[in-house]
C-alpha cells in the first residue's frame, strides 16, 4: 500500500509539473496587448467631436502599428462607448457599450460611422465605470490599457461619483485620459483635469469643431490604388463571409466620402498586422489556424469556389495570400516615404496652427504612456 501511494503521489507531482510547465508556455507565447476603450459624449453639441473620430480611427490605429514590446509587435484591441444621448435609456445612465474590446476594426469604423447625436445628460462616471468594470481587461500588468473619454460637460454629473470611477479603473491598471471639448481652464475647472491625474492619466482639450487638417502626400495616389487591389485578395466564407465582406466594402465608402486623407490611413491600416478578419476571410482564417480547408464544406466558400477541387482551392488561396503580402509590402514601403513628408509638413503646419484635434492629442498621449510599458514606436 505505502509503494502504491508513492506512485500515486509521484504521478500527481508530475501531472502537477506538466501543467505548469504547459501553462508557463502558454504565458510566453502570449504576445503585448494594447487595449483602448473610447468613451464619447454623443449630446446635442458633440457633432464635431463624432466626426473627428469617425475620420481619424485609422491614423490613430496606424500609430499602434509602430508600436514593439520587447520585439514583439502587440494585439490591438478598441472598444467603444457612447454617452449623454437622450434616445439612450435614462434607465441605463444614457450609457450604452456599443462595441465591446475587440480586433475588428471594420466593427469599430462601422459604428463610429453610425453615431448621431441629441440632448441628453453626460455622466462621465457612470460611462468609465462601466467600461473599467464590464470590459475584458487583461490582468498582465506589462500591457497597456487606457480609457479616452471625451466630452463638453462638468465631470461630476450623474449619481456615480467620477473619483470612485476613476479609483476603479487605475486599481485595475486601466489609466484613464481625459479630453475636454472646450477651454483648458474650463475643462480644470470641471474637474476633468482631476479625473485624469486620479488615473494616472494626462488631461488633454481640444476644439470639437475644427477641421481636421488633411496633408496631402505625393504618395497618397498609389497607396490608395493599392489600397483597392488589397480588397481583391479577401475571400469570404461560412454564414457571415459574405456581409462581412459587404460590411468592408461599405468602410472603404465611408472612409473615401470622409476625404482622400482617412482613407489613404485605412489603406496603410490594411497593410498592417492589426487589420484582422480570420472570421470571414479564408486567408486569413488559414493563416491564424482557424480553418482547415480539406474540412471546410462546400456550401461555406462563395458559389464561384465551391465547384474547385481540393488542390485547385488550396492553390487559389494560397495565390490570394501571396498577392496580399506582395500589396501590403508595397503599401509599407511607400508609407515609410510618406510618413518623412508628412513629419515634415506637420511640424511646420503645428508651429503655426497648434495641434488641438482628437487625433493629435491622442497619438502624443499614447506614445508617451506605452513608453513607460517598454513600448518602442520604430
Amino acid at each position: 500500500m505505502k509503494y502504491a501511494n508513492t506512485i500515486t503521489c509521484l504521478l500527481a507531482v508530475s501531472y502537477w509539473a506538466n501543467a505548469a510547465e504547459v501553462k508557463t508556455a502558454i504565458a510566453e507565447q502570449k504576445g503585448p496587448t494594447i487595449q483602448v476603450a473610447i468613451l464619447l459624449d454623443t449630446s446635442g453639441s458633440m457633432s464635431g467631436l463624432i466626426e473627428q473620430a469617425k475620420t481619424q480611427l485609422w491614423k490613430v490605429v496606424n500609430e499602434f502599428a509602430l508600436a514593439e514590446q520587447n520585439g514583439k509587435r502587440p494585439d490591438l484591441q478598441v472598444a467603444l462607448y457612447e454617452y449623454g444621448k437622450s434616445s439612450v435609456p435614462a434607465s441605463d445612465g444614457y450609457v450604452r457599450l456599443i462595441v465591446p474590446l475587440s480586433t475588428d476594426l471594420d466593427k469599430v469604423s462601422e459604428q463610429l460611422f453610425a453615431l448621431s447625436t441629441n440632448g441628453g445628460e453626460e455622466y462621465c462616471g457612470k460611462v468609465i465605470k462601466a467600461a473599467a468594470e464590464s470590459l475584458a481587461w487583461s490582468n498582465d500588468a506589462k500591457d497597456y490599457k487606457v480609457i479616452f473619454i471625451a466630452g463638453n460637460e462638468p465631470f461630476t454629473q450623474g449619481d456615480v461619483d467620477y473619483k470612485d470611477a476613476c479609483i476603479i479603473a487605475i486599481t485595475k491598471g486601466i489609466m484613464v485620459n481625459t479630453i475636454f471639448c472646450g477651454p483648458i481652464q474650463e475643462g480644470i475647472s470641471t474637474q476633468w483635469k482631476d479625473g485624469a491625474l486620479l488615473a494616472d492619466g494626462s488631461y488633454m482639450n481640444i476644439d470639437q469643431n475644427k477641421e481636421v487638417v488633411a496633408i496631402k502626400a505625393p504618395q497618397d495616389e498609389e497607396i490608395s490604388r493599392l489600397g483597392l487591389e488589397l480588397n481583391k485578395t479577401y475571400i469570404p466564407f461560412g454564414a457571415q463571409g459574405v456581409a462581412n465582406k459587404e460590411r468592408q466594402e461599405q468602410q472603404e465608402a465611408n472612409t473615401q466620402s470622409a476625404g482622400q486623407g482617412s482613407f489613404v490611413q485605412r489603406q496603410i491600416s490594411k497593410a498592417s498586422g492589426y487589420y484582422r478578419n480570420a472570421s470571414w476571410d479564408l486567408v486569413d482564417a488559414c493563416k491564424e489556424g482557424k480553418v482547415e480547408l480539406t474540412k471546410l464544406k462546400k456550401e461555406d466558400l462563395p458559389a464561384e469556389l465551391q465547384k474547385l477541387s481540393q488542390e485547385d482551392l488550396d492553390t487559389y488561396v494560397e495565390t490570394k495570400r501571396s498577392e496580399r503580402a506582395k500589396v501590403q509590402k508595397e503599401i509599407n514601403d511607400l508609407n515609410t516615404a510618406r510618413r518623412a513628408y508628412i513629419d515634415k509638413e506637420r511640424n511646420a503646419l503645428a508651429a503655426t496652427k497648434g495641434e488641438d484635434t482628437l487625433d493629435a492629442v491622442m497619438i502624443r498621449t499614447v506614445r508617451g504612456q506605452a513608453e513607460k510599458k517598454a513600448y518602442i514606436f520604430k
